[in-house]
C-alpha cells in the first residue's frame, strides 16, 4: 500500500520530502520506491519474506527484551546487543528497523510513559488572554520555499481567536502593535494575559517579581493589565492558545501556497471569521464567534491611541547566526564577535547603500558592519576585525611575564618569538611562562637565555629547560657555583653535545 501512495503522490505533483512526511516514512524510501515498476516491487516484496537478516540469531533475545520491557527504544537495544551480546556490525538504523518488525510481529507496541494531567477550570468571561507565537514553512507560488512567524491570541472563555502574520522574526515593536491589533479586533483587553517566557516581552521572571524588557515595559505601564509568566514544562497553564498554534498549522496553513504576506494575512482572517472561530469548539460544544458575543461586554476598554515606532518601514530585517552572520542575497555576511546572545532576539536590520551592506541592530542605531556586497552567491564576507577577540586578558599576561623577566630585551625576544609561533594559542603559552616563573623564580631568566641560545620556540621548551637547571643545581648542593660553571661549560665553543638537546633526545619538542 505504502509503494502505491508514492507512486499516487508523485503523479499529483508532491515532492519526495512532501510524500515522506505524509506517508511518514524516509525520504530514501520514497526515493526507492518511486524509481521501481510494480513488477520489480513484486520481486523485492517477496524476497523480503525469504531474505535472512543480520539480526534473525537474536531474535529471541530481542523478543525477551521487548515483552519485559516494552518501552525499550530501539538505540537502547542497540546498546544492549553491543554490551551483552559484543553485537557490533549493525547500525543503530538496522537494529530500529528489526525491532519495529519483531514489535509488528508479535504485536508488542510501544508504551511510552504519559503525563498526568488535570481539568483546568473554565474561566469567567474577560478574565484572560492568552498568546503564543508558531511558524511554518510555506511552498511559495515560484516554486521554493517560504519562512512564516505568526502570534496567535485566544480568549480563554470564549476561545475567540486572532492571528497574525510575518515574513521575518518579530521584534518587541511587533509584538506590541500586534497587541493593539488583537485589542481592536476583540474589542477591548482582559484584565491579565498569559505568555510563555519569551525574550521579546520578559528579560526574566525573577521569582514572581517579573522584569520586563524596557519597550514592553512602557508598554504595560500604559495598558496596566496583568502579566502571568508560564513556567516551563506547564503546558497546563496556556493549553488554549498551544491547541490554537496547532489549529492554525494544520487547518489553515497546511499545504498552503504562500504569495504575499498581504494576501496571506486577509486569506488568514477570512479563515478565521469562516472556520478558527465559527467552528463548533471540541470542548465548550460552542462556537466561539457566539460565545464571544457575551464576553466582549466584560472587556476592558482600551483607551486611547499607543504611539510607537512604525515598523513597517522599508528596512529588511535578517537573523543573526550562531556564527555571527547574516544571510543576505544568497550570501553570508560577518557582524562582530559576540553579537550574537543567546539571551536576545538576535535580530539585524540591513541596508543596501549603493554597492555596500549597512548592518545595524536597532532601525536608526549606528552601523555594525559595512560590507561590499557580493556579486555572487554562497560567499562568507567577513571582515577581519569581527573576529578580533578581546586583547584585555592577554595584555594583561604579556605585562606580568614582562614584570617575571628582569631583562627587557630577553622578556621582548620571548613574547616576540610566542607571537609569532603561537597567534592563536598565544595566551595559553604565557601562562606556562608564569607557571614557570612562580615554580622556578631563580632559573626564569637563564632559561629564557638557553631557549634563545637554543633557538627554540615553545614555553615547555622552556619549561623543560627550567626543571633541567634546577635537577643540575640539586646534583652539585652548591647552586651558585654549579649555575656558573654550567654555563660557563654551555658556552665553550669546543663542546660538541649539548645537555638540552640531550634531554630532549627521543621526543619532539612542542
Amino acid at each position: 500500500m505504502v509503494y502505491f501512495e508514492v507512486k499516487r503522490l508523485r503523479e499529483e505533483g508532491f515532492s519526495d520530502a512532501a510524500i515522506a512526511r505524509k506517508l511518514k516514512i524516509s525520504r530514501n524510501r520514497v526515493k526507492d520506491y518511486g524509481g521501481k515498476t510494480p513488477e520489480e516491487f513484486h520481486e523485492f516484496a517477496l524476497s523480503l519474506q525469504t531474505r535472512k537478516k543480520k539480526l534473525d540469531p537474536y531474535e529471541k533475545q530481542i523478543l525477551g527484551w521487548l515483552r519485559e520491557h516494552p518501552d525499550l527504544t530501539g538505540a537502547q537495544i542497540a546498546d544492549w546487543l553491543k554490551e551483552k551480546l559484543e553485537v557490533n556490525f549493525v547500525s543503530e538504523g538496522t537494529v530500529r528497523n528489526y525491532v519495529n518488525e519483531i514489535r509488528e510481529k508479535y504485536c508488542i507496541p510501544k508504551q511510552l510513559a504519559e503525563r498526568e494531567y488535570a481539568a483546568v477550570p473554565e474561566l469567567p468571561k474577560g478574565l484572560q488572554i492568552q498568546v503564543d507565537f508558531g511558524q511554518t514553512r510555506q511552498p511559495t507560488v515560484d516554486g521554493k520555499s517560504q519562512k512564516l512567524y505568526f502570534i496567535g491570541f485566544v480568549l480563554a472563555h470564549s476561545r475567540y481567536k486572532y492571528v497574525e502574520w510575518l515574513d521575518r522574526p518579530f521584534t518587541t515593536k511587533d509584538l506590541i502593535r500586534m497587541h493593539e491589533n488583537a485589542f481592536a479586533y476583540f474589542g477591548g483587553m482582559t484584565e491579565e494575559i498569559v505568555y510563555d517566557q519569551d525574550n521579546l516581552l520578559a528579560v526574566s521572571e525573577n521569582a514572581g517579581d517579573i522584569i520586563l524588557t524596557a519597550e514592553f515595559a512602557r508598554y504595560h505601564q500604559k495598558r496596566k493589565f496583568r502579566i502571568y509568566l508560564c513556567r516551563k514544562a506547564d503546558p497546563e497553564t496556556k493549553g488554549k492558545i498551544e491547541r490554537v498554534i496547532q489549529y492554525v498549522k494544520g487547518n489553515f496553513a497546511k499545504n498552503r501556497v504562500f504569495d504575499q504576506l498581504r494576501h496571506w494575512q486577509d486569506t488568514c482572517m477570512k479563515w478565521l471569521k469562516r472556520t478558527g472561530n465559527y467552528n463548533v469548539h471540541h470542548t465548550t460544544k460552542k462556537r466561539p464567534a457566539e460565545v464571544y458575543t457575551l464576553e466582549k461586554e466584560h472587556l476592558r476598554p482600551v483607551s486611547g491611541t499607543y504611539i510607537f515606532e512604525n515598523v513597517c518601514t522599508s528596512s529588511i530585517t535578517r537573523q543573526i547566526h550562531k556564527d555571527n552572520v547574516i544571510r543576505f542575497g544568497g550570501n553570508r555576511y560577518s557582524v562582530p564577535l559576540g553579537t550574537f546572545r543567546s539571551d536576545a532576539p538576535n535580530i539585524a536590520y540591513v541596508e543596501e547603500h549603493k554597492d555596500h551592506l549597512l548592518i545595524r541592530l536597532q532601525q536608526t542605531g549606528p552601523v555594525i558592519a559595512k560590507h561590499t556586497i557580493a556579486k555572487g552567491k554562497g560567499q562568507l564576507i567577513s571582515d577581519p576585525g569581527h573576529r578580533k577577540r578581546n586583547q584585555t586578558k592577554r595584555d594583561t599576561s604579556i605585562r606580568q611575564v614582562t614584570e617575571m623577566i628582569a631583562d627587557a630585551e630577553l622578556s621582548n625576544w620571548l613574547i616576540e618569538v610566542l607571537k609569532e609561533r603561537y597567534p592563536r594559542h598565544l595566551l595559553d603559552q604565557l601562562q606556562i611562562v608564569q607557571t614557570v616563573g612562580l615554580q622556578y623564580p631563580e632559573f626564569l631568566s637563564p632559561a629564557v637565555q638557553e631557549m634563545r641560545r637554543l633557538r627554540l620556540s615553545s614555553a615547555h621548551d622552556l619549561r623543560d629547560i627550567a626543571i633541567s637547571l634546577e635537577m643540575e643545581e640539586k646534583k652539585t648542593g652548591q647552586r651558585e657555583a654549579a649555575v656558573n660553571e654550567k654555563y660557563q661549560d654551555l658556552r665553550a665553543p669546543e663542546r660538541k653535545e649539548d645537555i638540552y638537546l640531550q634531554i630532549f633526545q627521543g621526543g619532539d619538542l612542542v
